[in-house]
């Protein structure tokens, strides 16, 4: 069997040691590679080393917020995916988010299987 097919690549962005394992956890079981980020200077250097097809990342990380991480990311690669992870009834920042391009977002705390099943949609797992 030959390996053409790669894995779709996942990075995780939130300052939540936590949460992080688990999402980690979560796509890898399902077959995708993970990176992870706790901070935006993290997350920009593993955009730029690994290209992930798509970002999980939460709006509220000190430092550089979840909306800089989001422009910058958009601005090095428009192809990337990214969903976002917001606390209940920050209406406004999930309304930047999507007009910066962000195709979906969850509120925390999230439910596993709504978040599993926006990524399959995105990054289908092949089977082979």
């Amino acid at each position: 069997m030959s390996e053409v097919s790669r894995l779709s690549k996942i990075l995780i962005v939130d300052d939540q040691y936590g949460i992080r394992i688990l999402l980690n956890e979560i796509f890898q079981k399902e077959g995708y590679q993970t990176f992870q980020a706790a901070n935006g200077v993290q997350a920009l250097s593993i955009v730029e080393e690994e290209t992930p097809d798509l970002v999980i990342l939460d709006m509220k990380i000190p430092g550089m917020d979840g909306l800089e991480i989001l422009r910058h990311v958009k601005k090095m690669n428009s192809s990337i995916q990214v969903i976002i992870m917001t606390a209940y009834g920050e209406l406004d920042m999930i309304h930047e988010a999507i007009k910066l391009g962000a195709i979906t977002h969850f509120a925390k705390p999230f439910d596993i299987d709504e978040i599993r099943a926006a990524v399959r949609k995105e990054l289908p797992i092949s089977a082979g």
